[in-house]
């Protein structure tokens, strides 16, 4: 949203107090993170906003969220950020948005298991290092949108069911999800990257989020359907600094499933929610710069990489493993990350080649285009946790001068048995990279940034909530397999 005082983004409390009452706003809408990574909410009548707020915020049950705080200790604060300001289109009545910092009324500083705050601690220890002045992060955020989904899980039963008129499933049904002729025009499996209307239903419906997305100052920069069949879309923001990107992605999550929803259809972002077609990632693009200079420039480097970039890629493949704890944190996530669906399970890094798990990107050779793209996370991350562990995975391999080792160069999946037994893989399993988040994060507590509380709050979570959830409860592909034993 253009600020109309600055012609910009809002740098001060003064500034939102005198556009709610410049512009009659009734209310006041302030959301913030929890730690894995859902956006929550409280409104306030425009009456309770004052300047107090933007230092003091307002009290919150730390109890009711996840990964905050126990019954006995549930007492916390939320205090919001003036320059995430921004209109919400969703709401009849006028409603500003702001997200919001967590404070501990206890003490004085941050919120350890603050995402928001992880996040700017990390920006933080990036300047304080004097490797750099800030980073640059661009994600590319898939989806899919749905027609209708169900699901259940009861002591003796299991299903879930999606289903989208652009599904190559529906291609042999008589009519339409809506009733009508089936007028064919289904898009096959993996053969869903940038076909045009009447394949791309959904071309309207990802036009009208990105210009909503404008309202909350992100700049959209395309947007296709993707690979899948069933209504995969991507939508592409122009880079950002690490806590506005995250910021921005929280947005950009808020912002299609409420278009969608308006449309009578259902977004989702996770990470595989169709058997025998792609999945949906999160490639994360990142560089380092430093008196507006970008640190990853090199004229005569690999892919016009610098050292210290080859360096910075060392760390995300040394930590990896960790890292993907983080950034591809669900038990979902591990049935993206197998081999043949253009998914980079493979921990080697190239340039152009998208079968690697860390990638150059050749579209360019100007100094500012060089960046490098993580290819493993995916959108159920926490943007906050994951974009601030990457960091510090990268600034671990320009500290210790960790060697990424040669560029991968060709198809790995082309490679022979021989050869591919060389190239080391991603963990398969949520389990398996929380074992080794459990083994490698000393790289993540420099400077404070996550602290020990929050790694052990995450992987407690995990295992009890998300990893022996799964584990405990029968498969229904289980019974197709077993039941006639």
């Amino acid at each position: 949203m253009a600020n109309p005082i600055t012609g910009n983004r809002f740098t001060t409390s003064e500034e939102v107090i005198a556009f709610c009452r410049d512009q009659d706003i009734k209310m006041i809408d302030l959301k913030f993170i929890d730690v894995p990574g859902t956006l929550q909410h409280v409104s306030i009548p425009t009456g309770e906003l004052n300047s107090d707020l933007f230092v003091e915020g307002t009290g919150i049950d730390g109890s009711s969220i996840r990964g905050f705080q126990a019954i006995h200790e549930s007492d916390m604060l939320i205090v919001p950020d003036a320059t995430t300001a921004a209109v919400d289109p969703f709401f009849s009545i006028p409603t500003l948005s702001m997200l919001c910092n967590i404070k501990d009324p206890s003490n004085d500083g941050g919120y350890p298991r603050d995402p928001r705050w992880v996040a700017q601690k990390a920006e933080a220890f990036l300047k304080s290092s004097g490797i750099g002045d800030v980073s640059n992060w661009g994600p590319e955020l898939e989806f899919f949108i749905f027609d209708s989904v169900s699901f259940e899980q009861t002591a003796n039963s299991a299903f879930y069911s999606v289903d989208s008129e652009e599904g190559i499933w529906n291609s042999g049904q008589p009519n339409s999800l809506d009733g009508g002729p089936n007028l064919g025009y289904k898009t096959r499996h993996k053969e869903g990257y940038f076909p045009t209307p009447p394949f791309d239903t959904f071309q309207d419906l990802r036009s009208e989020a990105s210009l909503k997305m404008a309202e909350f100052d992100i700049t959209v920069e395309k947007h296709h359907h993707e690979v899948a069949t069933g209504g995969q879309g991507e939508i592409d923001m122009r880079f950002d600094t690490l806590t506005r990107m995250a910021d921005n992605v929280a947005h950009f999550k808020y912002i299609l499933k409420n278009v969608a929803r308006e449309h009578g259809k259902v977004a989702t972002f996770m990470p595989k929610p169709l058997f025998g077609d792609n999945g949906t990632g999160m490639h994360v693009h990142s560089s380092i710069w430093k008196s507006g200079e970008n640190l990853f420039y090199g004229a005569d480097g690999y892919a016009l990489f610098s050292q210290m970039g080859l360096y910075y890629i060392g760390g995300l493949l040394k930590h990896a493993p960790a890292l993907l704890a983080l950034c591809a944190p669900t038990t979902n996530s591990y049935r993206r990350l197998v081999p043949g669906y253009e998914a980079p399970v493979n921990l080697a890094y190239s340039q152009r080649n998208r079968s690697a798990c860390a990638r150059i990107p050749m579209y360019f050779s100007t100094p500012a285009s060089k960046r490098v793209e993580f290819r493993c996370p995916d959108p159920s991350a926490n943007p906050y946790l994951a974009f601030a562990a990457m960091l510090m995975a990268g600034i671990d391999g320009i500290i210790n001068q960790i060697d990424p080792g040669q560029p991968l160069d060709q198809d790995i999946y082309d490679l022979s048995p021989e050869e591919a037994a060389k190239v080391q893989q991603v963990p398969g399993s949520l389990d398996k990279a929380l074992d080794a988040l459990e083994a490698d994060h000393e790289f993540l507590t420099r400077g404070d940034v996550f602290t020990e509380d929050l790694i052990h709050t995450w992987l407690d979570y995990k295992r009890e909530k998300e990893v022996d959830a799964v584990r405990l409860r029968p498969h229904p592909y289980e019974f197709h397999l077993y039941f006639d034993v």
